[in-house]
């Protein structure tokens, strides 16, 4: 297996407020995290952090996640304990009363892949030349699709399309959505909404597609985004199987 993951603040944001997290357990189980911070002003990039901080710490230093029910036990448990911390953090800061992340993770056992979120970062799974989005946004305009009111082709374009129903940091009780993934993927692709509001999935799939690192690819897949505008922070986290990655 090869891993990367990269982030870069886009063309127009002053600063980077997402997070993004490749590492290992004790026994070489993979947690794969990107967590897009919000409030700008409101320190989203340490919401983004304290996430990402804790919940890799917390990894590192298990053994093994065990079966698959401990493991969605274990990223339940982790991730509320994320969101207090959050909470934590602006009791003691109330200028930062407002901050928030999103969240897209993803853990790879022999046994098991499992990937979840809370907010509009996404998860994918990279088979046969194709990604196939595993996630659902936890947005205002995807309840709208889901309900009629709009198709899928004109909640791309809605004004409110970033408008959250979830996030760490929103609420005091949090629950992530997970997804039991078959193993037999050729790789597993998370990323912030920087890169999939400038990129559709036909796009993505085929850089990861070209004969080149997988460096080489997600820091393409960055510069296509920002030549496309770059109107927020672009973080990406991917894990390919060997032969699908040619050096």
């Amino acid at each position: 297996m090869d891993y990367f993951y990269i982030t870069d603040p886009g063309k127009i944001r002053e600063r980077n407020e997402d997070s993004v997290c490749i590492c290992e357990n004790q026994t070489g189980e993979k947690l794969l995290i990107v967590a897009d911070g919000m409030g700008g002003h409101k320190d989203g990039e340490v919401a983004s952090s304290i996430a990402l901080n804790l919940i890799c710490e917390r990894f590192r230093n298990i053994s093994s996640l065990g079966n698959k029910e401990d493991a969605i036990n274990w990223i339940q448990s982790t991730v509320s304990e994320a969101n207090v911390e959050i909470f934590r953090y602006v009791s003691m800061h109330p200028e930062s009363q407002g901050m928030g992340t999103t969240i897209v993770l993803s853990v790879l056992t022999p046994s098991y892949l499992l990937i979840g979120n809370i907010g509009d970062s996404s998860g994918y799974i990279y088979k046969n030349g194709k990604i196939h989005k595993i996630t659902v946004d936890h947005t205002l305009v995807n309840l709208f699709v889901k309900s009629g009111e709009l198709t899928a082709e004109e909640a791309k374009n809605h004004p409110k399309k970033n408008v959250l129903m979830k996030a760490l940091g929103s609420s005091t009780n949090v629950d992530m959505d997970i997804f039991n993934v078959e193993l037999n993927v050729d790789g597993i692709f998370l990323c912030s909404d920087g890169l999939t509001n400038m990129l559709d999935d036909n796009q993505i799939a085929k850089v990861l597609n070209e004969d080149i690192s997988l460096e080489q690819k997600l820091e393409k897949l960055v510069f296509k985004a920002n030549n496309r505008g770059g109107s927020d922070n672009i973080s990406i986290a991917c894990l390919l199987k060997e032969e699908n990655n040619d050096k």
